[in-house]
């Protein structure tokens, strides 16, 4: 059964050309990006610190970590159930807060179990919040932009990473409760609040929940802003049917077309989390344990992730102009040299400039994931589609560092890098399977287009 609105909002909002309110989209949520992704790394930099102060064995420090992969989890697929159910600008609110609240009571852990706590909802918090900023950013940019923007948000977000770590570098060894202010430095990330609050809600999202009132007169002021600024805009392509839409449930994303990209993306995120945090949570701790200066690790560290801005901003430039699943699929390769090469030295000179081609190509195959994962759902299940393979991803991590552990202790520290370079190539064949998505609207994606002359099946 098929219907149309006469809003025709899919059309309008792809026709759009970019102006300040698409820029404000990107300044307010690049922000957040920013302290979800210094999270992500605070506690490699305080690791080394905290398991001298506090006589912690690697497998302790292993237990933390995995506390906030289950909480990473959790917070992706909960916060993608509210973001379909709420609304993405409210479930990105709440995250933020979440976020900031608890990466300040990191600071103030008194032991092993309350860290690992607050830990835990911390990462819930930081995965809720990056679920629902994908997913705004893919509904709210035209179809032939979308990736670029992605990609360009989560550049800017991402220099979080070498920022935090030159922050890690002058506060960790300056006092024994240097640690502790790395996780104040994260909270900071609660200001971004006064930005995203000025966002609208996705019109997309109200069209699909039934209040059309609010869809129209949401879509109507966004035109009217981007017309005051460019002119007069170019006329919409026709409404076309599509199928209809119920509010979603979270058995969806096993049905239809969606089951086989359900599939393909979490096996896609298990292997990635594992490769990209078998690397760079250990990095730090795994050179301390080889013998090199804890001040000359978190410079090497800090200098190696200068590389992940530039990785998104290249993601940003070919994003849309090649087929973005072609984007990932050699980035896998070109990522299972590096890691390799990384492994295979402990040349200064060669572990910086290894380390930073890895988390260069990793972001380029990162920022391009981030919108492939996105697409493949429709407006209904969207969030909680993304929260639920990513979260399934990055739950993956509770047993990765103790996979990472038995390695090193087992077989070696050259034997973790080869494993790593393993797991790329896997991830490369996984995504393979996935359908091409560049330069197709969303209805057209997720076969909600029913004049078209393909089936719904035939997307993948």
């Amino acid at each position: 059964m098929s219907r149309t609105t006469g809003l025709n909002i899919a059309n309008r909002m792809d026709r759009l050309p970019i102006s300040s309110i698409h820029k404000r989209v990107i300044f307010a949520l690049a922000v957040a990006y920013f302290f979800e992704f210094a999270d992500l790394n605070t506690f490699s930099y305080a690791a080394p610190a905290l398991m001298k102060q506090w006589n912690l064995p690697m497998n302790v420090i292993a237990t933390i970590n995995a506390s906030a992969f289950f909480g990473m989890f959790l917070g992706a697929t909960l916060g993608g159930w509210l973001g379909d159910k709420a609304g993405r600008k409210k479930a990105i609110m709440i995250g933020l807060v979440l976020l900031s609240v608890f990466s300040g009571l990191n600071a103030l852990a008194w032991d092993v179990w309350s860290l690992s706590i607050f830990r835990f909802v911390t990462g819930m918090a930081a995965s809720a919040l990056l679920v629902n900023a994908n997913t705004y950013i893919i509904e709210f940019f035209p179809k032939a932009v979308r990736g670029k923007y992605q990609a360009l948000a989560v550049g800017i977000g991402i220099t979080g990473i070498p920022i935090t770590g030159y922050v890690a570098s002058l506060v960790v060894p300056m006092a024994d409760f240097g640690w502790r202010l790395v996780f104040v430095w994260g909270a900071l990330g609660i200001f971004a609040l006064f930005g995203i609050v000025k966002l609208f809600e996705i019109p997309r999202w109200y069209e699909m929940k039934g209040q059309v009132s609010k869809a129209k007169a949401t879509i109507d002021q966004i035109e009217k802003i981007v017309a005051s600024e460019k002119g007069p805009l170019a006329k919409p392509d026709p409404e076309v049917s599509v199928a209809r839409v119920t509010t979603g449930k979270m058995s969806d994303v096993f049905k239809g077309i969606y089951r086989k990209r359900t599939t393909i993306l979490i096996a896609v995120w298990i292997l990635q989390t594992i490769a990209f945090y078998g690397f760079g949570s250990w990095v730090p701790t795994l050179l301390v344990n080889q013998g090199i200066d804890i001040s000359r690790t978190l410079l090497y560290s800090t200098l190696i992730t200068l590389g992940a801005p530039l990785g998104a901003f290249t993601g940003a430039m070919i994003s849309d102009r090649f087929e973005r699943k072609t984007n990932i699929i050699a980035a896998c390769f070109f990522l299972a040299i590096a890691v390799f090469l990384f492994g295979a030295t402990l040349n200064p000179v060669m572990l910086v400039i290894f380390g930073f081609l890895i988390n260069y190509i990793e972001r380029t195959f990162s920022s391009n994931l981030y919108t492939y994962t996105s697409e493949l759902y429709g407006t209904e299940v969207r969030s909680f589609g993304q929260g639920l393979t990513y979260g399934i991803g990055r739950a993956s991590n509770i047993i990765g560092p103790f996979i990472i552990s038995f390695v090193y202790t087992g077989f070696g520290y050259l034997n973790v890098f080869i494993l790593i370079s393993l797991v790329w190539v896997l991830t490369a064949a996984a995504i393979f399977f996935g359908p091409r998505t560049s330069k197709r609207s969303l209805e057209e994606i997720n076969g909600t287009q029913v004049n078209k002359e393909f089936p719904r099946s035939s997307n993948l």
